[in-house]
């Protein structure tokens, strides 16, 4: 075969040669290729360069064939260094910019975001709707996706970091799915770390159960710490801590939009106006913010809040403050 590549490199460089030929040839590199607009084309895993040549041929991405078939004579490890992916290509490139950035690792990136505040439920549906994902978990339980992620047994809910995650054409939905785990882990062992003492919580898990009440109350970065402190001192006096959210998640499909009296006091595992304590698992995926929040309360005195309509809340240090309050945002509201 050595013969036959050193015959084709002289037969090669006589073409170009032979009547101004070699400057056509780099006329016909250094020129842009047929692109008229921005466009995604991707090398499928085990694409060889003369599909790829032909390919791009066939969609108008490059005009002619020639000068890539002859550089691959000419200069063969060119083309042998293109890589599997997807790439975004522009008009403004020449042959050489094209093969450059098939050869390299500047493939397309997709971003999924998942939003603070979301149940594991939510954060399912957005990755079953992602493309062009590969879906491994459509069909799996909850459960079997915890035992994939290697935590067996384990309630899923507020186990996973919410963010914005970059990933290649190729990843996989349980990729990411141990991508988030694996930030949560992390990120509650370092705040837990820097946590207050004395706090009446005695866990990561617990600190993660109260940041996704917190998550839940508001979206007030200043309110975070406040509410915390609410919750921490109700839960330091052995008081309820009769939160709206843990009533909503506890009724799961049963609930219709808006929270009635019997609500309120029906048993679930979740209900905070009826047990006491913190409820046994998250609610939510609670950001950052409120996971700091969660090990680092606001000091004060006060022991209750209600919304206010516009997003954040009225705190009062006495139940009498607080009646008052819901008077006046709630009932007259």
């Amino acid at each position: 075969m050595r013969w036959l590549k050193g015959v084709l490199l002289i037969l090669a460089l006589m073409v170009v040669a032979a009547g101004g030929g070699w400057l056509l040839w780099q006329h016909k590199l250094d020129e842009p290729i047929a692109l008229q607009s921005p466009e995604i084309y991707e090398v499928r895993s085990g694409m060889g360069a003369r599909q790829v040549i032909e390919e791009l041929h066939e969609r108008g991405i490059i005009g002619e064939r020639w000068p890539y078939q002859l550089l691959g004579v000419v200069d063969p490890a060119r083309l042998r260094a293109l890589r599997a992916g997807e790439f975004e290509l522009s008009p403004d490139m020449n042959a050489h910019a094209l093969l450059g950035k098939l050869s390299s690792n500047d493939v397309v990136r997709h971003y999924l975001t998942i939003p603070e505040g979301r149940t594991f439920a939510q954060m399912r549906q957005i990755l079953n709707q992602a493309e062009p994902l590969v879906h491994d978990t459509r069909d799996m339980s909850d459960e079997e996706i915890m035992a994939a992620l290697g935590e067996e047994g384990e309630f899923p809910e507020g186990w996973f970091f919410p963010d914005t995650y970059q990933w290649r054409k190729g990843a996989t939905d349980l990729e990411l799915f141990k991508r988030a785990h694996e930030r949560m882990v992390n990120t509650l062992d370092e705040i837990w770390t820097d946590r207050q003492p004395g706090l009446p919580i005695d866990s990561p898990y617990e600190a993660l159960i109260l940041a996704s009440l917190i998550e839940k109350e508001t979206g007030a970065p200043a309110e975070r710490t406040r509410i915390s402190g609410v919750f921490v001192r109700r839960l330091e006096k052995g008081m309820r801590l009769q939160t709206d959210p843990t009533v909503i998640y506890g009724l799961g499909q049963a609930y219709s939009g808006s929270l009635t009296r019997a609500d309120l006091t029906k048993s679930t595992r979740w209900n905070t106006y009826v047990i006491h304590g913190l409820p046994p698992t998250p609610i939510a995926m609670p950001g950052r913010a409120s996971l700091e929040a969660a090990v680092n309360p606001a000091e004060g005195d006060e022991l209750y809040f209600v919304s206010k309509g516009n997003g954040e809340h009225q705190f009062s240090a006495t139940l009498e403050e607080h009646n008052a309050a819901v008077r006046r945002y709630i009932l007259n509201r």
